[in-house]
Formats: C-alpha cells, sequence, structure tokens
C-alpha cells in the first residue's frame, strides 16, 4: 500500500485528508446528474451516457464518458452512492495513486462498455430487434463507477472485512461475487443482459487485472499465466537449439556447467 495518509490505512472514517481527484470525480458526476434535468442542458447529456448509438450511429465517445456522467432520479439513493463511491474511491486512490487510478477507471469502464456494446449489436442483429429502452441501465453512470471501485477495493483488500450495508462484517473478496449477484437481480427486472454482462465485464477484468496483488483473489493472474507461457517458450527454444546445434552440458572444474559441442 502506497501513498496512504498516516492513520488513514483503507478504514473508512469520514476523518483525514480526502485526495482532491476524489472530489472532481464526485463533482463531475454529481454536476451530470444535475445538468440532466435542465432543458437546455439535457440534450448534450444523453449523448454522454451510452445508447445503442454508440454502435448504431457511431457516437463512440459514449464508451469513455457513460461512468462520469450521472444518472437516476433526485433522492436518497444517489446520495448513498456518492458517499459509497467517495469511502471506496479515496482508499483505493491512495493505494494506487494518480495516474494508474485514472488509468484504470477508463480503461475499465471503456472495456466494460466494449463487451455491453457487443452484446446489444449481436442480439439486435441476431433477432432483427430493437434495443429495449432499459439497455445499459445497469451500468450507466455512476453505477459503473461503483462496481469498478468496489472490484479494485476488494483485489487489492481481499482480507480485509466490511460491513454490508453496514452491519453485516465480510471479507472484501467477497463483494465481487455479490455484486455479481447484485447485478443479476437487477437483470431479473430490467432485463438489460448488455449491462448486465458488462458489469461482469468490469469485475472480471478487474480481477484479471490485479489478481489479488500476487497470488490471484480466486486463482493465478494472467500475469503469472503469461510468465508460464514465456518460460515454457523458452524451455522449447532452448530444446530446440540444443538439438540443433548438439550441444550438451558438462562440468568444468569449477562445478560450473558450460555449452561445449
Amino acid at each position: 500500500m502506497r501513498n496512504v495518509p498516516a492513520g488513514g490505512g483503507w478504514g473508512f472514517g469520514l476523518g483525514g485528508p480526502v485526495p482532491r481527484d476524489v472530489w472532481i470525480l464526485l463533482g463531475v458526476v454529481f454536476t451530470t446528474f444535475s445538468m440532466g434535468f435542465f432543458a437546455t442542458t439535457a440534450p448534450l447529456i444523453a449523448l454522454l451516457r451510452l445508447t445503442p448509438a454508440a454502435w448504431r450511429s457511431g457516437f463512440l465517445w459514449q464508451l469513455a464518458t457513460y461512468s462520469f456522467t450521472g444518472t437516476g432520479i433526485p433522492g436518497i439513493w444517489l446520495v448513498l452512492e456518492l458517499l459509497i463511491i467517495f469511502l471506496f474511491a479515496r482508499t483505493v486512490f491512495y493505494q494506487l495513486g494518480q495516474r494508474r487510478f485514472w488509468r484504470l477507471l477508463i480503461l475499465l469502464s471503456v472495456a466494460s462498455a466494449l463487451v455491453a456494446v457487443g452484446v446489444d449489436a449481436i442480439t439486435s442483429l441476431v433477432t432483427g430487434a430493437g434495443s429495449e429502452p432499459s439497455t445499459f441501465a445497469l451500468m450507466q453512470g455512476q453505477r459503473m463507477l461503483l462496481a469498478l471501485l468496489i472490484a479494485i477495493f476488494a483485489v487489492l483488500n481481499r482480507n480485509a472485512t466490511i460491513l454490508l450495508f453496514f452491519v453485516l462484517p465480510i471479507q472484501a473478496k467477497w463483494f465481487l461475487l455479490l455484486e455479481i449477484l447484485f447485478a443479476f437481480l437487477g437483470f431479473l427486472s430490467t432485463k438489460d443482459l448488455p449491462g448486465f454482462l458488462g458489469i461482469c465485464a468490469g469485475v472480471g477484468l478487474t480481477v484479471a487485472y490485479f489478481g489479488g496483488g500476487g497470488r490471484g483473489v480466486f486463482g493465478p493472474t494472467l500475469r503469472e499465466y503469461w510468465l508460464r507461457v514465456q518460460a515454457l517458450w523458452f524451455r522449447l527454444r532452448l530444446a530446440r537449439m540444443k538439438q540443433k546445434r548438439g550441444m550438451r552440458i558438462v562440468p568444468d572444474e569449477r562445478d560450473h556447467d558450460r555449452w561445449v559441442h
């Protein structure tokens, strides 16, 4: 863990320094959310949200803007979502640093959107039907940020204990499965298959990228698999060189191996 303020740790206390970037993130989400309720700015906000126009009309910028564009209706739920973003974003920011924090949020949200848009395009082309009004609703705006920030936190702090609903203690790594469960329950009510698979992709890619920092949360990381492939390739290449050049290994008088023809 790095850049963690003294006494800050990964705890969720409301005291202590708050990175300016976290305030910026919350400010962008709240500002875009508010702009969606004014007639003059609502059309602009609609263009920033993820819609089927991303693949139907080439509105590719939506892949990068949708997760930072607030959505929903005014009420206590929005305040709760922003509070949870604040708690997780502050800790994740201190653990990753500024550059990696923004890079991961953008890359993971874009990758998740690509999966969701791909599913919507394939479904529409196969069935011949248009996209449902609820398409992408599950992963729109701050909901995608929540899914990614919680997933990143869960991987980096998999053995930490968090109070689910501020009551039930649970290890952070199980939040990954809980996110998928909650997304599935949302899918049952909205039938938003692209949004559901987009969230699954975001959580899965987060686990694949970090893998729990060394050993994976639920298995080896992609980096470990890649290193294994490299090691296998090196051994095969070495064996081929030995066979091609007729080389063998013999010990010298100093007990060091030496290549000889």
